[in-house]
């Protein structure tokens, strides 16, 4: 077999050449060119002058969301006002008139309301009209009672309601207005006898319920 001719010093340049460019395209392939220090370096300081500024234009932009809902929740806050009006001081509490035919229940709710406008409201009770500088007053129109359930077999009532009705006045002895100016009011209170409950239960059960009632009408009017 002939050997082959040697290759002439173009041939063995442009081998070279080839060679050289094969290795220079693999040694970038396995490593990659980083970014140079001075380069990361510029990239960082311009992070943080972008996040001072940001910080600088968005501070009072914050701070004025704050302020505002402070604002907002202070003008939705509880008021130090007084529930009741604050120009009385003393309440005389005449019997309620009943003009109902069952008689007793206008006692019980006269002594409920002065224990509860004693226990609830800034007031005192007194027992003499000249030392109070207002009065409360008024009638019971109504203490009726209805069947609510009956026994299916026997038709007997199983729950019985009472229902109790009065219209109050409340008038300042100081300057003559009527802070309730004949208001009425009702309240009511069920008993059944399977539950040895009777009509005297479920009235004071109802005129304690009114009192509770005419109480919050003594509260201010916002």
């Amino acid at each position: 077999m002939g050997s082959e001719p040697n290759p002439t010093p173009q041939e063995r340049e442009r081998k070279y050449e080839i060679r050289n460019t094969k290795q220079a395209r693999m040694t970038e392939i396995r490593n990659p060119k980083r970014p140079s220090t001075r380069h990361a370096t510029a990239f960082r300081s311009f992070g943080f002058r972008a996040l001072n500024l940001f910080r600088i234009s968005a501070g009072p932009a914050i701070l004025g969301f704050v302020l505002a809902t402070s604002g907002c929740s202070g003008s939705t806050g509880y008021s130090n006002a007084s529930l009741y009006p604050d120009n009385v001081e003393s309440v005389y509490l005449e019997m309620f008139d009943n003009r109902s035919f069952r008689r007793g229940t206008e006692f019980t709710f006269s002594n409920a309301l002065a224990k509860r406008i004693e226990a609830q409201t800034p007031y005192k009770i007194v027992s003499d009209r000249d030392r109070a500088d207002s009065v409360m007053s008024g009638q019971l129109v109504a203490v009726g009672e209805s069947i609510l359930t009956l026994e299916r077999e026997l038709g007997r009532a199983m729950e019985k309601e009472v229902v109790v009705m009065a219209v109050v006045n409340w008038k300042s002895l100081k300057t003559g207005r009527l802070m309730i100016n004949n208001q009425t009011v009702t309240a009511a209170a069920s008993y059944s006898e399977f539950q040895d409950q009777d009509f005297t239960y479920a009235s004071a059960a109802a005129a304690n319920k009114l009192a509770q009632n005419v109480v919050e009408l003594m509260e201010n009017q916002w």
